[in-house]
């Protein structure tokens, strides 16, 4: 439970200071106020689990993200599609702002919506014509 906790509290804590721009002391004894005070669910191990994976996914994405830029200035990309991608079951909000931030993250896709019945809208560049 302390583990989930400290995910927790490191989750808002980087949403804050992304939305703040500030790494002042003041800020950052503010921001940890202000994640302790926003109430919070009890964890269950399989949250943990999906916890862990979507990590693991975020770290996966940083290499992704430089190959896909180098792909784009090196040849163009053209065309562009936009998709429906079906949420993974069972997410938490927090799992699946960490989703959407990982889709975005990458230079080719940008999740345009959330659609509150399980669905991400993705808007994607590709190189060549998707096959209709």
């Amino acid at each position: 439970m302390i583990k989930y906790l400290s995910l927790n509290l490191i989750l808002r804590l980087a949403i804050w200071f992304l939305i703040t721009a500030d790494l002042s002391l003041a800020n950052i004894i503010i921001g940890v106020s202000v994640c302790l005070l926003l109430p919070g669910r009890r964890p269950s191990k399989a949250a943990l689990k999906d916890w862990f994976r979507a990590f693991g996914e975020v770290i996966r994405s940083v290499p992704q993200a430089y190959i896909e830029a180098f792909e784009i200035i090196l040849k163009p990309h053209n065309y562009e599609d936009i998709t429906m991608e079906r949420v993974k079951p069972q997410r938490t909000p927090g799992l699946i702002f960490l989703d959407i931030f990982i889709i975005t993250f990458t230079p080719k896709t940008i999740v345009l919506k959330y659609h509150q019945e399980g669905w991400y809208e993705v808007h994607w560049v590709r190189r060549r014509r998707p096959d209709s």
